[in-house]
């Protein structure tokens, strides 16, 4: 009676009669009574223990037989149609040939696992190859005293470059260039590590601390505030032509021009004020007044070296002006023309004191009206020898003319008075002797015949 061999799936493999041996798949099936079936189902047996280990794949397998390919030690399943892989990737230098879809290959060079996906080999991992040692994100668990911490560390050639954190934690184990770790990204205190590039959006700079990790490293206390009044112990730079704007209204600007500065109160009118604390008050020492167009000075000013004036000098000072140079010059150019001291008066005219060019002498006077100012060449001591010059006393105090003449007789001389100095004139004189009887009188060695009552002669013995 003839064996029908079944599959698993219930299709019939073999219909095998008695006495004989079908070789349609791997193994060998036979009929009832084969004389030689021990040795047969013996080797049977033992290609079922080895896989049919070989190095060339089983001709009539089925689906879902098992190979181990002695060429690349792997073990291979049937699929219908291939064999291929039944676990693990392949290992070698160089990507396997005829790939099906699904089928991994660890590259020995670089130590990593590619997957196919049908077209291309895909690495699957590590990113990184053997030569680049530890390299990208890897996902490590930190202890804390607030327990356990899963974060996310970032590598660079087997070095680590930053932390990324959900919470802020300090480290029980030492973690080099990492004392404590930020929520968000901490990066390596020792590496010097910074973020470079063009950065869209920033939040928060911490101005807590002042001590800067390097020079490049800058703490953000170290930073001018925008928002605050800061202090700068660095000289502070404005390297642009268009300088400093000051004020809510920008009305003070600070600028440079082909190498001109330029100060500026851009408001309408509005002055620039200079002050000083004097005394622990703050006085303005100079204004700059827009709407007058004037520099208003407050105190003394002291100027070293020349004051040139183009305009007209005025003052409003009511009190006297007072300077301690030896001399004042004016007409500093040398020009032939006049010049000295003028006073204004409320009317039209004015009084001056003046050098005349053209009469090479002083004058003074008031309206127009100008007389010389005599000097001492002008003068002389003898009124009979320098006629039309002004007199002067000698050095013993007399004064010589020729001749005085009064306009005036003058009032009479006082019988009572002996310290009138002036001079008296004739008519005086002769008033004085009309008090004691009114006529001349004479002086002779006799008595005078007739007379009034008072009168009076001067009698002498010859």
């Amino acid at each position: 009676m003839a064996y029908t061999i079944n599959k698993t799936d219930g299709s019939i493999v073999a219909t095998i009669t008695d006495g004989t041996i079908n070789n349609t798949t791997s193994l060998t099936l036979f009929g009832k009574s084969y004389s030689g079936f021990g040795e047969l189902l013996n080797e049977n047996l033992v290609k079922l223990l080895e896989n049919q280990a070989s190095t060339s794949a089983p001709s009539a397998p089925l689906a879902g037989e098992l190979w181990f390919d002695a060429n690349t030690s792997q073990l291979k399943v049937y699929d219908g149609s291939a064999f291929k892989l039944s676990g693990g990737a392949k290992t070698s230098s160089t990507a396997p040939t005829s790939p099906a879809t699904g089928d991994f290959w660890m590259d020995t060079d670089d130590n990593q696992v590619y997957v196919y996906q049908g077209s291309a080999w895909q690495l699957v991992g590590p990113v990184y190859t053997s030569g680049q040692t530890l390299s990208g994100w890897k996902i490590e668990t930190l202890a804390s005293s607030g327990g356990n911490k899963v974060v996310s560390s970032m590598y660079a050639g087997n070095s680590r470059v930053c932390i990324l954190s959900s919470a802020t934690f300090t480290p029980t184990v030492s973690q080099t260039g990492f004392a404590s770790i930020k929520a968000g990204l901490t990066l390596n205190s020792t590496l010097g590590a910074v973020f470079e590039g063009t950065n869209t959006s920033a939040t928060y700079v911490d101005t807590s601390g002042t001590t800067n990790s390097s020079s490049s490293l800058i703490a953000g206390g170290n930073f001018l505030r925008a928002d605050a009044a800061d202090t700068t112990t660095g000289a502070l730079t404005v390297d642009t032509d268009s300088g400093i704007i000051v004020g809510d209204a920008q009305e003070l600007t600070i600028s440079v021009s082909t190498g001109d500065v330029t100060f500026a109160n851009t408001s309408s009118d509005k002055d620039m004020i200079f002050t000083v604390n004097d005394d622990g008050s703050t006085a303005p020492i100079m204004t700059l007044d827009a709407s007058e167009e004037e520099v208003i000075l407050r105190g003394k000013v002291t100027i070293h070296g020349n004051l040139n004036v183009s305009g007209s000098y005025d003052t409003a000072s009511t009190t006297t002006s007072t300077y301690t140079d030896t001399f004042i010059q004016v007409n500093t150019d040398g020009g032939d023309v006049d010049g000295g001291l003028i006073v204004n008066t409320p009317d039209t005219n004015d009084a001056r004191v003046f050098w005349e060019a053209a009469g090479n002498r002083w004058l003074i006077g008031y309206g127009n009206n100008y007389s010389e100012i005599i000097s001492q060449a002008n003068s002389t001591t003898n009124g009979a020898t320098g006629q039309g010059l002004v007199l002067k006393t000698d050095s013993s105090g007399i004064f010589t003319v020729a001749g005085v003449e009064m306009s005036a007789v003058g009032s009479a001389i006082s019988t009572s008075d002996t310290s009138d100095v002036s001079v008296p004139t004739i008519g005086q004189v002769a008033t004085y002797g009309n008090l004691w009887g009114g006529s001349a009188k004479t002086v002779a060695t006799t008595d005078p015949t007739g007379g009034s009552n008072g009168d009076f002669w001067f009698k002498y013995t010859a």
